[in-house]
């Protein structure tokens, strides 16, 4: 190989790990854990909802624009399941009464759906298993491997980094390409009248 091709091939090397950083995304440090745990898949999931009857939202808002508004707004408006939403600083959301924790909930719900930070994660997990739940559900951009770790370990079911609201969604006819229900169960296109 002459010294061109050789220069050109080591411009194209992969950095070495320490410089790493310099191709992170922006926002990251480049030092984010590998993904290790594999979640449930499809039918898993589906298994999940399926089986369950009440869920709680921890971290539920009073706030519009948040996604944990708009999960208890779908969860409360289309589905059958008993929803209990946890905020220790809310009293009512959605005409709902707020729980302080998931200890004071009335029963011990099926789901654990949680909008909370990622280092809060392992203690709700925590929480759930004294609640007992059956399953501890991390929305869609969480994610933390001790949480799961903590709640496999006492008999839970993990989902992580997946919408509660889109995969009921999914599952049940209901998901439109911008994640609304459009209340359409066919596959097939409406013809609209004229």
């Amino acid at each position: 190989m002459s010294s061109t091709n050789s220069a050109s091939a080591d411009a194209c090397a992969l950095p070495p790990v320490a410089d790493a950083a310099a191709c992170a995304l922006p926002g990251t440090t480049g030092r984010e854990p590998e993904r290790s745990w594999t979640g449930p898949g499809p039918q898993q999931r589906f298994e999940v909802l399926r089986r369950a009857r009440s869920i709680a939202i921890v971290g539920a808002s009073n706030n519009p624009s948040r996604a944990s508004y708009f999960v208890a707004t779908y969860l409360l408006s289309s589905t059958g399941y008993e929803v209990y939403l946890v905020n220790p600083r809310e009293t009512e959301i959605l005409g709902q009464p707020v729980y302080a924790s998931l200890a004071d909930l009335p029963v011990a719900p099926d789901i654990v759906d949680v909008f909370r930070r990622h280092d809060d994660l392992p203690g709700v997990a925590q929480e759930a298993i004294e609640a007992g739940a059956q399953t501890l559900w991390l929305q869609l951009g969480s994610w933390n491997e001790d949480a799961a770790a903590i709640a496999e370990s006492a008999g839970l079911a993990v989902v992580m980094d997946r919408c509660i609201k889109i995969e009921h969604a999914r599952f049940h006819g209901g998901l439109h390409l911008a994640g609304f229900d459009t209340g359409v169960i066919s596959s097939r296109r409406q013809l609209l009248a004229r």
